[in-house]
């Protein structure tokens, strides 16, 4: 399975001719989507989840799919019948060769007076693990995390006690587009120390075989 890194939290995966892709939202590129056999999305949030683009994609290839949680399907499925699934904590499906657990079922806090919102996060082929913008330790070994670096909900701290308990073999950067460069290296040398797994972390548009 090939890993390719786009901006901010959405990746793509690709694996016997066939690609998935996870939160193509309005902080990634316009083409992220684009050429997708399967999509999922976290959660609702913009940074995440991009109306126009799902329906670029899906335009695009009318075989494609999305699979998401009710908020964000409920946006979609009216426009695309039978192409828009729901999913929640706990199901399992497999879409154009992808074996997908999900994870999950409610967004980190990001301050008491603001209201949480769900979100789901997504095991895929029980090797890659993208948790949306959440800390969710799924019930199964993780191979790769996907590791939300930065956000408004998030500290350093949060993080590699999250790449702690997680214990994948090597933690990948996402939801990093507001982080800057001079914060990165950083980031870099304390996860990397702490974290007890592997760090890394790819430029938009990088690819590593997993």
């Amino acid at each position: 399975m090939r890993l390719t890194k786009k901006r901010h939290a959405c990746i793509r995966l690709e694996k016997d001719g066939q690609t998935l892709v996870i939160d193509p939202g309005a902080f990634t590129e316009e083409d992220a989507a684009l050429g997708a056999d399967v999509i999922l999305v976290t959660h609702e949030h913009i940074d995440h989840f991009n109306e126009q683009r799902l329906r670029t994609a899906l335009e695009a290839n009318p075989a494609a799919a999305l699979w998401t949680l009710r908020s964000v399907a409920g946006q979609m499925a009216g426009a695309f019948p039978g192409r828009v699934h729901t999913v929640g904590h706990g199901d399992r499906f497999t879409a154009a060769g992808f074996d997908v657990q999900v994870h999950g079922e409610l967004h980190a806090v990001i301050h008491p007076d603001i209201p949480r919102i769900t979100n789901v996060g997504y095991l895929v082929d029980g090797s890659v693990f993208h948790p949306g913008d959440a800390l969710t330790v799924p019930e199964h070994p993780v191979d790769t995390l996907m590791l939300p670096v930065h956000a408004p909900w998030n500290k350093i701290s949060e993080v590699i006690d999250y790449v702690r308990e997680v214990k994948p073999r090597r933690a990948v950067d996402i939801h990093d587009a507001l982080l800057t460069d001079l914060a990165r290296p950083i980031y870099d040398s304390q996860i990397g120390a702490l974290g007890g797994a592997e760090h890394g972390r790819l430029t938009p548009g990088e690819s590593t075989d997993l």
